[in-house]
């Protein structure tokens, strides 16, 4: 059995959840992790589908940051949820079509744009290496990059044909 949890202590408690970007998650899977914290799962649920709904469609990363028993939500996107989002493809109906295949083009400067917001959260120790990673999930979504396929672009990286200083 998890510890007591003090709902009334001023200190920040934070909880991390996996979402469908405006979506209202079920409730029945927020209430162990918002329930002793002295929470309504309804009503953070609501929050969190408020917050993400620019991401919609998306699965995205949701920070809860409660202090004395009020919940702010921060969306906390991904590398693979930035390409996805830049590729601006319409809003699936996740019900209905399954395994979609992501075959856009994103530019270089939308790779840059998504390397600059994953920077302080990236394990690469410099912002070329922070491209790689971007680079290297743009493989596994499945999109192109400069109509190239994103192995080419690495190798481009490697060669020093592109610009690879931080913005």
């Amino acid at each position: 059995m998890p510890p007591k949890v003090d709902a009334t202590s001023t200190e920040a408690r934070y909880v991390f959840l996996k979402s469908v970007g405006g979506e209202v998650g079920a409730a029945a899977s927020l209430a162990p992790k918002v329930g002793p914290l002295g929470l309504s799962p309804k009503k953070i649920g609501d929050d969190i589908k408020a917050a993400t709904e620019a991401w919609k469609g998306i699965k995205v990363m949701v920070k809860l940051t409660i202090i004395n028993r009020q919940a702010t939500v921060e969306v906390v996107p991904s590398a693979s949820a930035l390409v996805i989002k830049e590729l601006a493809e319409p809003p699936r109906d996740r019900k209905k079509t399954k395994n979609i295949k992501h075959n856009g083009n994103l530019s270089w400067d939308q790779i840059r744009n998504i390397a600059k917001i994953m920077r302080p959260r990236s394990g690469a120790k410099t912002f070329e290496g922070t491209l790689r990673e971007i680079v290297g999930t743009c493989v596994s979504v499945g999109c192109t990059v400069e109509k190239k396929t994103p192995k080419e672009i690495i190798q481009m990286i490697e060669g020093g044909e592109l610009n690879v200083s931080e913005p």
